[in-house]
């Protein structure tokens, strides 16, 4: 069954990565961490340097590309789908926020793969909408930072070569902020700072591959430069990054994409596709694949008048869209989808994960519709 292109350009050591990952993924699901050789292969392609301007080394794509090469990736295997968009996610803001000895100093180096990056915002009692943040910022004397707390939920702890750490750096009092606050700012901290020690000992249900773990911070002192966009100001970070276009509604959608094609290839080989009903049924499915993909094409191109809101919709949509092909599908693939071995329920553990990975599809809710009721 042919499908749609997902990107137009053409992509250094795409075709080395995407045998990588249909050859370890499934191994590296039942094992809970990431195969070294899809890492490997994650590191040598042109997809870590994406959104890196290309004086220093990247692409200067825009987000509707990294959209489409994230749907790409995840359609062979989401967690590492997860751990892309994470590290092109922390490059972009350096583009956005980053001084010019940051971007000199960290870009080259995160598009060449020579290091990735990680985001991590998430904390165990600070909920989904990041707020009452118990990992603290300390000033010191000389103008570095004292950080310390704890980190979840943190995708690729462990693997990566440099985190973007959200902290409280001023105490405030509840300022209406949704998501996060103005007492917040963010710091790229190398892995080998002392101090920070990556714990992956959680073991998912979904996405187990995605090395998604716990990040400590004990005294970890950097430097004042490690300071990412304007101090106390990580609010206004993270809304930029809802305008971006940038969505996990892409993961969903390569999840669908994963889902029809291993559904459509059973039903072909045992000789079902003349059952009109079956037809049918499998229309309805590529039709609500293609509108999701479309909503998140839409969000990646960012000309909504609302592009914030139309990324959240994304996200919302696509991963719902996701969860409901892989249960039709399955259905559809009668007992065999009921062998624990079989791919499918692989593919409903992840699209699962995808709705309750930031902002979760409740809160997205909650940051769409807020705005009706001022």
């Amino acid at each position: 069954m042919p499908t749609a292109e997902l990107s137009d350009a053409p992509a250094t050591g795409r075709g080395t990565l995407l045998a990588a990952l249909a050859e370890h993924a499934a191994a590296a699901d039942r094992e809970g961490r990431p195969s070294p050789e899809v890492l490997a292969a994650v590191r040598a392609s042109d997809v870590t340097g994406l959104v890196a301007p290309p004086h220093l080394g990247g692409a200067g794509a825009g987000q509707l590309a990294v959209n489409r090469r994230i749907a790409e990736i995840a359609r062979h295997d989401p967690s590492t789908a997860i751990i892309v968009f994470q590290h092109l996610a922390v490059s972009s803001r350096i583009v956005e926020w980053g001084t010019a000895e940051q971007q000199r100093d960290l870009l080259p180096r995160l598009a060449s793969g020579e290091w990735l990056a990680a985001s991590a915002w998430s904390e165990s009692g600070a909920g989904a909408a990041k707020r009452n943040l118990a990992t603290i910022a300390e000033e010191l004397p000389d103008g570095s930072w004292s950080i310390s707390g704890g980190k979840a939920f943190t995708t690729g702890a462990g693997l990566a070569d440099v985190y973007l750490v959200l902290a409280q750096t001023t105490q405030v009092e509840d300022d209406g902020e949704v998501y996060g606050s103005t007492g917040q700012s963010f710091f790229l901290i190398p892995a080998d700072t002392p101090g920070i020690t990556p714990d992956t000992s959680l073991d998912l249900v979904g996405m187990r591959a995605s090395a998604t773990g716990f990040i400590e911070l004990d005294n970890c002192v950097v430097p004042a430069g490690a300071m990412l966009g304007p101090r106390d100001g990580a609010n206004r970070v993270i809304a930029g990054v809802r305008q971006s276009g940038a969505t996990l509604g892409a993961v969903a959608v390569g999840i669908a994409e994963a889902a029809w094609d291993h559904a459509f290839e059973a039903a072909r080989k045992r000789g079902l596709l003349d059952q009109q009903g079956l037809r049918f049924r499998l229309t309805e499915v590529r039709t609500r694949i293609e509108a999701a993909r479309a909503l998140v094409e839409r969000a990646g191109r960012c000309d909504a008048p609302d592009p914030g809101a139309v990324t959240l919709h994304s996200k919302i949509f696509a991963g719902e869209v996701a969860e409901e092909v892989v249960q039709t599908l399955a259905r559809l693939l009668g007992s065999a989808g009921y062998v624990i071995s079989n791919p499918i329920n692989r593919m409903a553990r992840d699209a699962r994960a995808v709705a309750l990975m930031g902002p979760t599809n409740d809160l997205a809710r909650e940051l769409v519709s807020t705005p009706w009721t001022l």
